[in-house]
């Protein structure tokens, strides 16, 4: 064996020694001391598992449980991906540390910080989620798939577990929720809706969006606004932008009376760059605009296998799927659903089928056809699926 194979193979040994360690008896002890002390019911624990901040998922509830002057609450970040080890321990503990007192927890994402014990009967855990419906599988779902971790792996390392309530869209999509999550038949996944769906019922918010995005790209005023939203490809630790657009193709038979603009993955790592001579037709608005404010202002949406198309359902817009890399993906992820049956729009592999698409949508958008899916999967996102949560759990 080379040198570099047995420093690869020793490297991933320390992880997984690391990973047991922290998950199987670090973190269970401190969590038995930290528990020591009497629960605040007044606390509420806002925490982001991956991301630095709080995100759209969380910012409805946040905005409510502020109005209320009695509570204690606490915004609080672990940055899986995005801080160092040591820096991500550290913020673990932290969070252990408020998460044994809290009267209240919301989160968005998997958290395997507390999967290695069982929590105490008096906090209230609430898996807010950070997208809608059922599309591309995840979790226990992903076990004998190229993505997903092994079923053992899993099972040892639970990434859901300690919830006492797991918000959904709609009630079609509890039992991928359930398959997913490994909550069958507890009743902790119902359908309160998505609180961060709310903000699209508030009065004057999409103006206000729509405005928004045309204050920071000009250039798109006048024009129809194509969002390309796709998700990334392979692993969440080196997200991969698609590759497959041509960009300078639509803007030959679209510039005149459209303009893209492009969001990517958070999870991508670097963003494929706006060929040259293209600039008065697209843009990345990746880093620098807000999905609920490109959602608003959306013409058209062309995506491929992102769960933003149930939220854009609310919306009753055309929508274009850019599948060119299908049967790949699918061995990678898989779907809860027939994708061609579930995608409320044509499927497309090319760029010049994209365009098509595009030139037609007036003729062919099947609006009903939209009205249906969001019926099935989005039935619960009304514009007060917060106040159903935070009833739901006692929290008003």
């Amino acid at each position: 064996m080379s040198i570099r194979k047995l420093r690869r193979k020793r490297k991933i040994a320390a992880k997984k020694l690391f990973r047991w360690v922290t998950i199987k008896v670090i973190y269970p002890v401190l969590y038995a001391v930290y528990r020591r002390k009497p629960v605040d019911p007044n606390k509420v624990v806002f925490v982001e598992p991956r991301q630095l901040k709080p995100t759209n998922s969380m910012k409805q509830m946040i905005e409510a449980v502020e109005k209320d002057i009695s509570l204690k609450v606490l915004q609080m970040s672990i940055g899986y991906g995005k801080v160092s080890k040591k820096e991500q321990f550290r913020r673990e503990v932290a969070f252990l540390k408020e998460f044994a007192t809290a009267g209240f927890v919301f989160m968005t994402e998997a958290l395997r910080t507390v999967g290695g014990f069982t929590k105490r009967k008096e906090t209230k855990v609430v898996q807010l989620w950070h997208g809608c419906g059922a599309f591309k599988q995840w979790g226990f779902s992903t076990a004998n798939l190229k993505f997903g971790g092994d079923m053992q792996t899993q099972t040892k390392y639970p990434n859901y577990r300690n919830l006492d309530l797991i918000t959904v869209s709609s009630p079609e999509v509890i039992w991928a929720y359930e398959e997913a999550m490994g909550y069958q038949d507890a009743g902790v996944v119902q359908a309160t809706g998505i609180s961060r769906t709310d903000v699209f019922f508030e009065e004057g918010f999409v103006d206000t969006a729509k405005q928004r995005v045309l204050d920071a790209v000009p250039e798109a005023a006048g024009r129809k606004i194509i969002l390309y939203a796709p998700t990334f490809r392979g692993r969440v630790i080196s997200g991969k932008a698609p590759d497959q657009l041509d960009i300078h193709t639509m803007q030959q038979a679209l510039g005149e009376d459209y303009y893209l603009l492009i969001k990517h993955h958070h999870h991508v790592k670097e963003l494929p760059p706006i060929p040259i001579g293209c600039e008065d037709f697209a843009k990345d608005v990746t880093h620098t605009l807000d999905i609920n404010d490109l959602l608003c202002c959306a013409d058209i949406c062309i995506t491929d296998y992102s769960s933003l198309i149930f939220e854009y359902a609310l919306f009753e817009k055309p929508m274009i799927f850019f599948a060119y890399d299908l049967a790949d993906y699918l061995e990678w992820w898989g779907f809860y659903y027939d994708y061609d049956e579930l995608t409320p729009g044509p499927v497309v592999s090319t760029t010049q089928g994209i365009i098509d698409s595009v030139l037609h949508a007036e003729q062919e958008f099947d609006v009903e056809e939209v009205r249906q899916f969001r019926e099935k999967f989005m039935s619960a996102c009304d514009g007060h699926a917060t106040e159903r949560i935070l009833k739901q759990i006692g929290l008003i």
